[in-house]
């Protein structure tokens, strides 16, 4: 195991942040050098068609070491990290044989990550836990990801008596700030399937995940000197506030889980005269998340109505873009792809964990792009801040789950078997 902690902090010491606000791709310089740090890994261990294209996509091959017909699967992580914290000067902390108690980031800072608040943390008592220094994030996601795909593929190769079709792998930019498939070579990466390496707690799979969508609401005002207002002052901040108002009460993040939708506002901007108001849409129901953005609409047509004659024009104007949708639709029609990583799980002594994702992958975008690509754990927990951790062993245990998914799905009729055992 130690050989697979090694390539993981040789991985989040790299600083990937990515930016949001570059038009690039990818989206920050830096990310490159891990980039093509992987590029000379992924050939030094034996991979053959090794590839980084101009957006520093990554893809290579595993070949087929069995004479008879295989469906050609997939594994993609990606290698930059939230733009929420800093993924600057990483130091990660390797704390063996954990007790059980709390775990002192900085003892400076008085930064500590403790069982109290995170009780996810005693499901590990006994392991290797990896953890900041309190100062920047981890980056388990997802580098995670990568190391258990680069450390699958190199077992492989060592280990030629475990029979596996041809397997190719990807690596992306960029995924933290939606774009991680935006350039993803589908047609090229040629599988029939894949799995992305990108959930977090030991077990977890997940085949579904929100349809998302963002908004854009600016709203009109007039300003006049606040002694003489009266009738004639029209406060654009304000009714940015009311518009909120307008919105269906509990449905927010911090009021909602499982299958459960929400309106997330996240950023607010104004004087006066103009107000931008951004918020996020996100439900896992197709219809829900339709009926969603039509009330975005339906409230501004409320208020452009009730100011026609005072402003004269539209006080609010309403911009909804999609984002991605879930990815279930696409998934579902080949649920043997799921069914497989569950098994492998199983088979491993691993409690499969199904449940929608809150959010999205570049497996959410990429199964609309025609690969669909279920997701699997990499072991983090509490990405994107300082209190991020990862145990060591579901590093290894979520690498074994890609050599088995690899082996099962080599074997001749294995889908039939997999089907008659649901039934």
């Amino acid at each position: 195991m130690q050989h697979i902690i090694d390539r993981f902090i040789s991985y989040v010491t790299i600083d990937t942040e990515s930016d949001p606000n570059s038009h690039t791709t990818p989206s920050t310089e830096k990310q490159w050098n891990l980039a093509n740090k992987l590029v000379e890994e992924l050939k030094a261990i034996g991979l053959q068609d090794v590839t980084i294209n101009d957006k520093a996509y990554i893809m290579a091959t595993l070949p087929s070491n069995v004479e008879h017909e295989v469906p050609t699967i997939g594994f993609v992580s990606h290698f930059d990290t939230s733009p929420d914290f800093s993924g600057a000067n990483v130091k990660p902390q390797i704390i063996e044989n954990y007790d059980g108690k709390d775990i002192v980031l900085n003892a400076e800072k008085n930064i500590i990550l403790s069982p109290n608040y995170f009780k996810d943390l005693l499901q590990y008592k006994g392991q290797t836990i990896i953890t900041t220094d309190g100062t920047t994030l981890l980056g388990a996601d997802d580098k995670a990801g990568i190391t258990e795909i680069v450390s699958a593929m190199e077992y492989l190769i060592q280990h030629p008596e475990i029979k596996h079709g041809k397997i190719r792998i990807g690596f992306t930019p960029d995924e933290e700030i939606g774009r991680g498939a935006h350039y993803f070579d589908v047609e090229k990466f040629g599988a029939q399937w894949a799995y992305t390496m990108d959930g977090s707690q030991i077990g977890e799979l997940e085949y579904e995940n929100f349809n998302a969508a963002g908004a854009k609401i600016t709203f009109k005002g007039k300003s006049v000197h606040p002694g003489y207002a009266k009738g004639k002052m029209i406060n654009s901040m304000l009714l940015a506030n009311d518009f909120i108002n307008e919105l269906p009460k509990g449905e927010t993040p911090q009021e909602t889980k499982g299958y459960e939708g929400f309106f997330h506002v996240h950023h607010i901007k104004g004087n006066i005269e103009e107000t931008v108001l951004e918020l996020i849409i996100r439900d896992h129901n197709k219809k829900k998340f339709e009926k969603r953005k039509e009330l975005i609409f339906k409230i501004a047509k409320s208020f452009n109505k009730k100011y026609a004659k005072k402003f004269g024009e539209d006080i609010v104007v309403a911009q909804v873009k999609d984002q991605y949708y879930n990815m279930k639709e696409k998934v579902l029609p080949v649920k043997h792809i799921v069914d497989i990583a569950e098994k492998a799980m199983r088979e491993l002594n691993i409690k499969p964990i199904i449940k929608p994702i809150r959010g999205g992958t570049d497996g959410s975008q990429l199964s609309f792009m025609g690969l669909p690509c279920p997701n699997i754990f990499a072991g983090g927990h509490n990405f994107h801040g300082k209190y991020e951790y990862v145990p060591a062993e579901s590093i290894q245990k979520a690498t074994e789950v890609i050599v088995k998914i690899a082996e099962l799905t080599a074997i001749p009729g294995i889908f039939d078997a997999t089907e008659k055992s649901k039934k």
